[in-house]
């Protein structure tokens, strides 16, 4: 890791909830976490207070978005909000957030009459409370995130900490790498590309067709040859685990001679466990950018967790010291 050129260290804030990562990326650059007051009140409102000075300081707000079981999407968003906005009024020069998991990225389009585009009403509040920049992990739908910004939106990908996890695991043999629908092609092509990088041989890819209405999943037919390779099933999330469960039975009925996951980001909705633990997936690897208990259903053999701190960190540093994330964005 190399150390910050500019002479003064960025500050790094985060909620309590999010603690522990902002403790692992200060590691990693080499600066202590920056000073917070949270102070709860007995009408359910609270305060946030910066414990020093930020003042012409590159300052960034670390938080994923996501409920912990301690407080909800909502309650973190609005907390994540009102800090950026006492950093600006302090007179931070820049305040980034950075977001490992971005909550209602999800909701990028109208499927209904009258839907809400929930992810532009989103960047709204982030640039009303002061923001000047935005950093997550592997949004659903890459276009839509930045797309929804004015402020510079910078979108990281786990494809190489995925991709170098997987290799001892699924380095030999015939590969393919699968998109469990037709929305998650690009990301599953940049997975592939990646395998084809570290691996220096051609890589497959394959495709599961996959319809969802009113909660209910339909589809399951493959476009792509999958027969006597292992399958790395690639998603942006796990919830239900039905989509992943659903892929892996297509691609093994086909003759797959193995499937495995790589997803970013671990939601985990109740009973998931039982879908995936009844799955044909063989191990299931995903970063940790959600501070949520895994499912205590699942075997652990079959779960590999992977930290997110050394890929944020460099971000940081890369953006503190004016240089380029082009090599980080998976592009």
């Amino acid at each position: 890791m190399n150390g910050l050129a500019r002479s003064r260290a960025p500050a790094l804030f985060s909620l309590q909830g999010g603690r522990p990562l902002l403790e692992r990326i200060c590691a990693q650059l080499g600066v202590a976490p920056a000073g917070l007051e949270e102070r709860e009140f007995e009408d359910g409102e609270h305060k946030l207070r910066p414990l020093e000075s930020v003042r012409g300081r590159d300052v960034y707000v670390v938080e994923s978005l996501a409920s912990d079981g301690a407080r909800s999407v909502d309650d973190k968003l609005v907390r994540a909000l009102f800090l950026i906005g006492v950093l600006r009024d302090s007179g931070a020069l820049r305040v980034t957030m950075v977001a490992p998991y971005l909550c209602y990225a999800r909701k990028d389009m109208r499927t209904k009459p009258r839907d809400p585009v929930t992810i532009r009403y989103l960047a709204q509040l982030f640039e009303a409370a002061g923001a000047q920049r935005i950093i997550t992990l592997d949004v659903h739908n890459r276009a839509a995130f930045e797309n929804a910004f004015r402020i510079p939106a910078e979108h990281l990908s786990a494809a190489p900490l995925l991709v170098h996890a997987l290799l001892p695991l699924v380095g030999g043999g015939e590969l393919v790498v699968v998109s469990p629908d037709a929305g998650g092609v690009k990301r599953a092509e940049r997975f592939r590309q990646a395998f084809e990088r570290e691996l220096g041989r051609p890589v497959s890819f394959a495709f599961v067709e996959k319809f969802r209405s009113g909660g209910v999943l339909r589809g399951g037919r493959v476009a792509g040859d999958v027969e006597g390779r292992c399958a790395v099933i690639v998603d942006d999330l796990i919830s239900s685990g039905g989509t992943l469960a659903r892929a892996a039975a297509a691609c093994r009925e086909l003759g797959a001679r193995r499937a495995v996951a790589a997803v970013t980001h671990g939601v985990f909705s109740a009973d998931c466990d039982a879908a995936l633990e009844a799955s044909a997936l063989e191990r299931i690897m995903l970063l940790d950018t959600i501070a949520r208990p895994l499912p205590a259903g699942l075997s652990p053999q079959r779960l590999q967790v992977l930290g997110c701190a050394p890929l944020l960190a460099e971000a940081i540093r890369r953006l503190h010291d004016d240089g380029s994330l082009v090599e980080l964005e998976g592009a």
